[in-house]
């Protein structure tokens, strides 16, 4: 007998937050892919037990959502330690992170989101407490200041970052370990579309959670969001029970093709392709015929769409592939003698 079907609400951004909280891995040992990264940090975990030493400053790179702030969460839970969270956009001066450094306890951890946004003055403040746990006050004005040093105790800084080449050298040398994450296969996704389903009592057949993790970008946070969405369409328009059927007919509402390409993909290669004949064009003229800033693309949009061949970025601008045609069921311009060899 077919259960009655449960419409669930549209959960806000609040909620959404609360959720992909509630499905990040806890412990080491559950998180999914990211082999070669989990293997070093277990063994710096093992030696910072053995030692009783604070873990060493870690930056974790790498593009949004591939686990950077849950492996930062994750390391404070293994040694049982308190973490603090800000992000470097909400340190615009010293002031703004003296709160954070006055209150670290022995061993615990400092996480900056998008540090690469701090500005240059409170990389400056922050350098003494990363290398010698010690912050520089400095009181009044004029021949009257004077500086009063604050020891600290002994922290773990980690950073997370998009962009770790916007980062100055001296702050990238400071930190004794650098990470990056790679996108996730396939198969990775499916594995962690099926957990968290199991987290969100919600029946998922194997081969909906392989549809969902194709169409996922190679990213465990989109992985989630078309979980989430596939589970409120199969609790609304069917039994709760996320079927292949359930699961296309969700991505395929949610204008996600089965290259996992969402509608804004589709509008850039179209304007690449139909206004500019395929290019090369910049990004600035892209950007502005489809009325977005030109960051979005670059930061976006387009890493994406680099990774899976359908454009490429030449000194001349950005230039689509014959796949990028095939898929808009276009046929490619006569390619000019000076482009020749970009797609051989």
């Amino acid at each position: 007998m077919a259960r009655e079907a449960i419409v669930q609400p549209v959960p806000d951004d609040e909620t959404r937050r609360e959720h992909d909280s509630a499905l990040r891995p806890r412990w080491l040992r559950e998180v999914i892919g990211q082999k070669a990264v989990v293997r070093r940090l277990t063994i710096v975990l093992n030696a910072c037990r053995k030692l009783k030493e604070p873990m060493s400053h870690i930056l974790f790179d790498g593009p949004p959502g591939l686990g950077k702030t849950t492996f930062g969460t994750v390391l404070p839970n293994e040694l049982g330690a308190s973490i603090q969270m800000t992000s470097g956009p909400a340190l615009s001066k010293p002031a703004d992170l003296l709160p954070f450094l006055t209150n670290v306890e022995e061993g615990s951890f400092l996480f900056i989101d998008e540090i690469h946004r701090m500005p240059r003055v409170v990389e400056e403040f922050i350098y003494p407490a990363m290398e010698d746990f010690r912050i520089d006050i400095v009181l009044g004005e004029g021949v009257n200041a004077r500086t009063l040093s604050m020891r600290l105790k002994r922290f773990t800084l980690i950073g997370a970052t998009t962009r770790s080449g916007m980062l100055s050298s001296p702050m990238r040398d400071r930190f004794k370990m650098h990470e990056h994450l790679e996108f996730y296969s396939v198969e990775e996704l499916a594995e962690i579309v099926r957990i968290n389903a199991r987290k969100l009592q919600t029946v998922i057949g194997d081969d909906a959670a392989l549809e969902l993790a194709k169409r996922s970008r190679g990213t465990p946070r989109i992985a989630n969001a078309r979980l989430w969405w596939a589970r409120n369409y199969a609790a609304s328009e069917a039994d709760g029970i996320v079927t292949l059927d359930i699961a296309r007919q969700a991505l395929d509402m949610a204008e996600v093709d089965r290259e996992g390409l969402d509608k804004q993909d589709r509008r850039y290669l179209e304007t690449l392709v139909g206004v500019f004949e395929g290019g090369p064009t910049g990004v600035e003229a892209l950007a502005a015929t489809m009325n977005l800033p030109s960051d979005t693309l670059s930061d976006e949009i387009e890493p994406y769409l680099l990774r899976e061949q359908f454009i490429v970025r030449t000194p001349r601008g950005r230039v689509a592939t014959p796949r990028a045609f095939t898929l808009l069921g276009r046929s490619p311009k006569e390619t000019p003698a000076d482009e020749r060899g970009l797609f051989d």
